[in-house]
């Protein structure tokens, strides 16, 4: 709206207006007679002053146009201003509320009359107000519009969140800030916040609950395996006796039936020369060796002494040399001079899958050498056992229930009892490769040394 104010013609103008509004009323022709010099200035005096109060109707009418509309601009701000969706204060320096909308008292819930002249500090929650300090003095400091969500706490209200825009004015005393209620938002926020938590938590709920079935699933699997094992364990033993109680009638009973048979023999008869004698008591002393050799085999299968006596190195040397000779395959063994000074549950285990290996290349293998090498590594003790047989699917031969993945089986619960590693590899025109890891004890890595020994049974 242009408001004009009254003095905005200049005035020679506003002469001009009032003398052509003063020659258009009734009465006012100027008469062409000539009159005296005296009536003349009288009526020249009389025009002056008829124009001037021309001039003044029409500055007052001016002046009332320019109030009325002044109000109508008045009552239009003030609803602008008092009943605007935000709420508008007007602060001082310190705070001091200087004035304030409709919107802002209701917002804060108190009467306009009593609000001016508060501080607004008062009306935000204790532990925001160190905040809205530093957030007045940055507006009074700059000429940059402010901006900050502050929380607000009055008497007899719930508490809202609000967010403030503040500049400071020209005059640098006073700043307008505008107040906006986002207290809506801030719990849309804090609902979204608690959801996406609750999303989190559902889902390593879930994973939770995935991972334990997954785990419950493996203990169900792991002791069918286990019931499986122990089952087929007590067959393999079973069969064991069978196999020893069969080798003990079949041999070492026949044996020392036929000593006896010989030692009966052997009673003086007349007929009897000294060259027959000495015959009868040789073939009792070949009985009685291959008795003794039957009898050493059974031992050094079920516990060889010399392991305890005097290590794994010379046990697992006994063991191939009778190896080759059952077998007719090439063996070499090759070692580590500290491997004797291995701990004897350690060389145990070691010397059972040496065993249960070479047993198994005699069996299935069809192998023309074999090498079994003790090697030291940083962390670790390494026995491997190569032969260059045919190889086998190994995956099947575990998936397969009988002696041959019981024997695997066997080999990998005896390493996993000292925190040892097995693995087998097997491969087409390559063999097969057992490899069975213990971990280094500190006795062992001290006690380790520079070289190697090999062997050739």
């Amino acid at each position: 709206m242009n408001l004009k104010p009254p003095t905005a013609d200049h005035p020679a103008q506003l002469r001009r207006r009032a003398e052509a509004r003063l020659r258009v009323r009734p009465g006012n022709q100027r008469s062409t007679a000539v009159v005296p010099k005296s009536d003349a200035d009288a009526k020249r005096l009389l025009h002056e002053l008829q124009v001037h109060q021309i001039e003044l109707e029409m500055q007052n009418a001016e002046l009332r146009q320019a109030r009325d509309e002044l109000e109508v601009a008045l009552e239009n701000y003030t609803d602008l201003y008092d009943f605007a969706p935000s709420g508008y204060f007007t602060l001082a320096a310190t705070g001091a509320i200087l004035q304030a909308n409709l919107t802002g008292a209701t917002l804060v819930g108190i009467e306009r009359s009593r609000l001016v002249g508060q501080s607004f500090g008062r009306l935000v929650s204790a532990g925001f107000r160190p905040a809205f300090s530093t957030f007045l003095e940055q507006v009074f400091a700059g000429e940059a519009k402010q901006s900050g969500d502050f929380e607000l706490a009055c008497q007899g209200q719930p508490l809202r969140f609000v967010n403030i825009e503040a500049q400071c004015l020209l005059n640098r005393q006073q700043c307008r800030a505008t107040v906006v209620d986002i207290t809506a938002r801030k719990f849309a926020e804090a609902a979204r916040v608690r959801l996406e938590v609750m999303t989190a938590s559902n889902l390593k709920l879930e994973q939770e609950i995935i991972r334990r079935k997954t785990l419950e699933q493996a203990l169900k699997t792991s002791e069918q395996q286990l019931r499986q094992l122990s089952h087929e364990i007590l067959l393999t033993q079973e069969a064991e006796r069978k196999r020893i109680s069969r080798e003990l009638h079949d041999t070492v009973l026949q044996t020392l039936v036929g000593i006896s048979v010989h030692l009966a023999s052997l009673t003086p008869k007349p007929a009897d020369n000294p060259t027959s004698l000495r015959r009868k008591i040789a073939q009792t002393q070949l009985l009685v060796e291959k008795s003794l050799a039957m009898v050493h085999r059974f031992a050094v299968e079920l516990r060889p002494t010399v392991l305890d006596d005097l290590g794994l190195i010379p046990a697992l040397h006994t063991f191939m040399k009778d190896f080759m000779k059952r077998t007719g395959v090439r063996a070499r063994l090759t070692a580590y001079a500290a491997a004797n000074q291995l701990p004897i549950n350690q060389s145990a285990v070691l010397y059972r899958v040496a065993l249960e290996a070479l047993n198994n290349v005699a069996i299935h293998a069809q192998a023309s050498a074999v090498e079994v090498q003790i090697k030291k590594l940083p962390d670790w003790i390494c026995l491997t056992i190569t032969d260059d047989g045919k190889s086998f699917d190994v995956k099947r031969v575990l998936r397969t229930k009988g002696n041959g993945r019981l024997g695997l089986l066997g080999m990998r619960e005896r390493l996993q009892m000292i925190g040892g590693k097995f693995s087998i590899k097997s491969a087409p025109g390559h063999g097969t490769a057992v490899t069975a890891r213990i971990p280094a004890t500190t006795e062992s890595k001290e006690k380790a040394v520079k070289g190697s020994s090999e062997t050739k049974p």
